[in-house]
């Protein structure tokens, strides 16, 4: 007999829910006493945020590394340090991040929605020029949900109509693009250290560049007598033990996600965002599934995302994306079909389970593949179940 979903009264395959994170690391707990014991958790100035910066220019090659708070406070900085301000334009995916379109509005400029690539899950590279007009002056490409940016074209766009290239890898750490780390493709690259990021201190980011000028113009508007937007001595400690393991870890994610791929890569009414370019290596702090709810018997997305969670599996939906949005708020160009079916399609699964044994991720798998062939095969009527987790937001 099969078994029965937890959502319809059955019992949880996980009822202890998803891994934590940040995991247990014995590393991060010697950082944090020996801040206490040099009394560096309280001051202004101190060793590790240097550490950090030296760290950071070592592993991406790259001369100027600007840490701040947050990795939107990030992108924001990257663009006054490009100049870009009132009256310019700045290119973004029509599915992305809501923090950048709102980054871009705070310096005062206009976000101007591009199409995606379907198979890539960022900027879709060939649809740069048609979306240029004098005001543009600025790109952001984001590497989402364990996909890459085409970097290599995208940049060449990008420079044969003189914008300038935000590389949003806060989502990817890590990872290499086309032979070079990802953030250092672009003109400005950014990264977040948020609290469910791979690399994590509760809050807190980075800018790098290797322009000058970018690095000059971000620190005039940073430091007002102090820095506005710090990064404290406390979170760059228990960063750089866990820098001295993202890739050992990034292994094991990489791993882990083929594992995924294998168990999931069949079922019908799912794609995964998953495709190694050459020279390249992913980053997964989520793992992207498209959900075609009419191979699914029509069942919604929200559905069967309350149905895996009831599993005590961390599964979320995307981005809302910008489709939406009215013209006094952005410009669009073309359609943004393909942005479109990312915001209604996208399922993201959070990177802890990646770390776990093989065993346990080939479980997750069967029990997301059980549920989606007992929903097409018409084993399961879950409407009815899905009031009693609705508002499940808090448990994971």
């Amino acid at each position: 007999m099969a078994r029965i979903p937890a959502i319809c009264g059955g019992t949880p395959a996980f009822p202890a829910g998803p891994p934590p994170w940040p995991v247990d690391d014995p590393a991060v707990l010697a950082a944090l006493q020996a801040c206490y014991a040099d009394g560096s958790w309280g001051k202004y100035l101190g060793p590790h945020c240097d550490r950090l910066r030296t760290a950071l220019q070592r592993d991406l090659a790259i001369e100027h590394v600007r840490l701040c708070s947050s990795g939107s406070v990030a992108v924001e900085l990257a663009l006054r340090g490009l100049g870009v301000g009132a009256g310019d334009e700045v290119l973004l995916g029509g599915y992305d991040f809501p923090g950048n379109f709102r980054a871009i509005t705070a310096v005062g400029a206009v976000p101007v929605l591009v199409d995606l690539d379907r198979t890539t899950c960022g900027i879709d590279p060939t649809l740069i020029a048609a979306a240029c007009s004098p005001k543009t002056k600025a790109v952001i490409a984001s590497h989402l949900h364990g996909g890459l940016v085409d970097m290599p074209r995208l940049f060449e766009a990008a420079k044969t109509h003189g914008l300038a290239v935000v590389e949003d890898a806060c989502q990817a750490s890590g990872a290499v693009v086309y032979g070079r780390p990802a953030g250092t493709w672009g003109d400005v690259g950014t990264f977040s250290f948020g609290g469910s990021k791979l690399l994590t201190a509760g809050r807190g980011g980075a800018v790098v560049t290797q322009r000058t000028d970018v690095a000059q113009r971000m620190k005039v508007y940073c430091e007002e007598g102090n820095d506005a937007f710090p990064l404290s001595e406390l979170q760059a400690a228990v960063l750089l033990p866990q820098l001295e393991k993202l890739g050992e870890r990034h292994g094991r994610r990489s791993k882990g996600a083929r594992t995924l791929i294998e168990h999931l890569g069949g079922v019908d009414g799912f794609s995964c965002i998953a495709r190694w370019p050459e020279q390249s290596e992913l980053a997964f702090y989520k793992f992207g599934i498209r959900y075609n709810a009419p191979s699914m018997r029509a069942v919604e997305r929200s559905v069967f995302r309350a149905a895996v969670r009831a599993e005590g599996i961390a599964l979320d939906t995307g981005f809302r994306g910008f489709t939406k949005r009215g013209g006094a708020r952005c410009r669009r160009s073309g359609d943004l079909a393909v942005s479109t079916e990312f915001s209604e399609q996208m399922l993201l699964l959070h990177h802890p389970v990646l770390l776990e044994p093989e065993e346990e991720i080939r479980r997750v798998a069967e029990t997301i593949r059980d549920l989606a062939e007992g929903l097409r095969d018409g084993k399961y009527e879950l409407a009815a179940s899905l009031e009693a987790t609705a508002n499940d937001e808090e448990r994971f």
